[in-house]
């Protein structure tokens, strides 16, 4: 079986290839998809996409006529597929529910650790032999009140490293678990509350039309003065403009984030001799309180094994005429 692979980075060719084992034939394909590339996939039956990959209506249309009849997700995340069409079409879709939450968790503090103790810009100052301690200080994570937004896998894993440093969690989600109260001392709350209350806060919900602009001109007024706001799960989770006017302001200290609502056609991709045309990221990257990562937080390598084994687990399953478990 034939399979483009789109948004391919070279950093996935020895996982997918090790997953594959030769059963079938991948075509790496570079670039997105889009209605553009769409013609790419003319003699697959199988497309891969990933998590900037355009899956609207209009391009499943091409692929179907192309002959694809299976779409097979490199992520866990599937708000850039319209489910609807592949329901129209009798297309087949499969994600990765969970590839390695520990990867995200850890990113996710490594974040909070360089802002708050301010490693970034240490390191540069070394670098110029300029040794001062002037504008580093940081603050113990010891006794700190966190809120994570969201208590799925990926929060689960969060809360416990937090937990080891001493802070005291709070958290929401529509399911409370009870278990993260009993171990943790975790106590569920509104997100007004957490807002009102957190040093620092974490998103780690999915996106849908509940938790779009969750951070928002309001949530950020309710916020405490200095608080440190960390974004790892989707970009649109945060009006951004927002959060600019709230740095602007000082009432947030620090932002930390590795997924940025406009991210599509600029992370993953080498810019580095062009002019920046988003004026929006090119302010926040003005700030020495932010720190940007380009959607690294999955980036180990047992995600990506992780992450290749399931998909050729999913393709597999359609190959043999069977379900996988991971069809949405």
């Amino acid at each position: 079986m034939k399979i483009a692979v789109f948004s391919f980075h070279e950093f996935e060719r020895p996982f997918l290839d090790a997953a594959n084992d030769e059963q079938h034939e991948l075509k790496y394909i570079e670039s997105s998809l889009s209605a553009d590339t769409a013609i790419l996939a003319h003699d697959c039956e199988v497309v891969s996409i990933f998590t900037n990959d355009d899956a609207s209506a209009p391009v499943l249309a091409l692929l179907h006529q192309q002959g694809v009849r299976f779409l097979a997700l490199r992520s866990a995340g599937f708000n850039h597929v319209d489910l609807d069409e592949v329901k129209a079409l009798g297309l087949k879709v499969a994600r990765v529910p969970a590839y390695s939450p520990y990867a995200i968790a850890e990113h996710t503090v490594a974040l909070m650790l360089a802002l708050n103790r301010k490693l970034i810009r240490a390191n540069q100052r070394v670098r110029d032999m300029n040794f001062s301690l002037n504008g580093l200080t940081g603050f113990d994570m010891n006794g700190k009140t966190v809120g994570v937004i969201g208590t799925g896998k990926i929060g689960q894993i969060l809360i416990k490293i937090l937990h080891g440093f001493g802070c005291h969690i709070l958290a929401m989600d529509i399911n409370e678990h009870q278990d993260l109260k009993s171990a943790y001392g975790v106590e569920y709350t509104a997100v007004e509350e957490i807002c009102r209350q957190s040093d620092i806060i974490s998103l780690q919900v999915p996106l849908n039309e509940h938790t779009r602009y969750l951070i928002n001109e309001k949530t950020i007024a309710l916020m405490k003065k200095g608080v440190m706001l960390i974004n790892t799960s989707r970009g649109a989770l945060v009006n951004t403009k927002a959060v600019i006017q709230g740095l602007k302001a000082r009432h947030i200290g620090a932002f930390g984030m590795d997924v940025y609502e406009e991210e599509e056609g600029l992370f993953f991709e080498d810019h580095s001799g062009d002019i920046l045309q988003d004026d929006t990221i090119a302010r926040l990257m003005t700030f020495p309180n932010v720190l940007i990562t380009a959607h690294q937080a999955f980036l180990t390598d047992t995600a990506l094994g992780n992450i290749a084994d399931t998909t050729l687990e999913n393709i597999n399953a359609f190959a043999n005429n069977q379900t996988s478990g991971n069809e949405l």
